[in-house]
């Protein structure tokens, strides 16, 4: 099968590779234009991008899909040349405009980190493990106008392990949505897709802001060990000792029972104790401003005894 790959990210290379390695030809790449990054501010192509250059495969990089532009015009006079039977799509981060949905013969098909339609949205990872899931999966569905609400052509089941941050979850999702994905283009090349309507209550996984990534020393253990999970590494969970944001790597609850206050801080020779709303836990890595990470222990030996009294907030 022909297909234009679209995809941004680096969870996105993995599905990328995967086409590339299977037995369907992927005669261009659909990504976002070069962004800058680094000290320097310099530009630099999207992890997709970059693979797709090392193969020797057309990149393309508009900065938007809409007609009657000029990025969206030349999208379609290209697309109409390439002719794929499929475009398969992976974060992408760009909308489809729905004249847009029909040009290849099987569609758009979306590869989507949840068993939709639950997490719908641009972040059913992070979702998965805040809400405490057991199990979540991946989804390949063909793209129609609504947000993630087109029909189911496949799916996978992965177990959300206790101790798994966001990244650690999505880097298996993404390697089992490779695979689901590759054979979408399979049985859609074969004749044997069978789309189907999604079935169940959806819930919604909205984009993560800063702001919420900040903990609520208020909510229970269990509930803080998971929302710190589930923002680790990006953007990150954080909390106030004062003026200073501190961002919080995962923590383990404490093991034996102490009584602190939500957001009480105590600090001993091998260990940093918070309360909570539950249980006390122990803190693990803290990033201050303008540091490296470090062990809780070692950044709080560098703490005023004002500072410990406040507590984090």
């Amino acid at each position: 099968m022909r297909v234009v790959f679209a995809g941004t990210p680096e969870p996105a290379v993995v599905a990328l590779q995967a086409l590339i390695d299977s037995e369907h030809e992927v005669v261009a790449v659909l990504t976002r234009p070069d962004a800058r990054r680094g000290r320097g501010r310099s530009l630099h192509p999207s992890p997709v991008a970059a693979l797709a250059e090392q193969h020797g495969i057309e990149v393309l990089k508009p900065a938007t899909l809409k007609a009657n532009t000029d990025d969206g015009d030349a999208v379609r006079a290209r697309l109409a040349e390439l002719a794929p039977e499929m475009i398969p799509v992976v974060a992408y981060g760009n909308l489809v405009p729905s004249d847009l949905l029909d040009v290849p013969q099987h569609g758009w098909v979306n590869l989507h980190f949840s068993l939709l339609p639950a997490w719908r949205g641009a972040a059913p990872v992070q979702a998965a493990i805040r809400a405490g899931d057991d199990v979540t999966g991946v989804t390949t569905f063909r793209i129609d106008e609504g947000l993630d609400t087109g029909p189911i052509l496949a799916t996978a089941t992965e177990p959300v392990r206790p101790s798994d941050t966001a990244d650690d979850l999505l880097t298996r999702l993404a390697y089992l949505g490779a695979d689901v994905l590759v054979r979408t283009c399979t049985e859609a090349a074969s004749g044997a897709s069978a789309p189907r309507p999604q079935v169940g209550e959806a819930t919604y996984a909205p984009k993560i802001t800063t702001e919420d990534a900040r903990i609520d020393w208020r909510a229970s253990a269990h509930e803080i060990d998971r929302h710190i999970r589930a923002h680790t590494p990006g953007p990150g969970a954080w909390t106030m000792l004062g003026d200073a944001r501190l961002k919080v790597g995962p923590v383990t609850h404490a093991d034996e029972p102490v009584e602190l206050t939500p957001g009480e801080l105590r600090v001993e020779k091998q260990r940093v104790l918070v309360g909570t709303g539950s249980t006390a836990v122990e803190l693990g890595l803290i990033q201050a401003p303008g540091k490296k990470k470090m062990p809780a222990a070692d950044w709080a030996r560098g703490l005023a005894d004002d500072d410990t009294k406040q507590g984090v907030q």
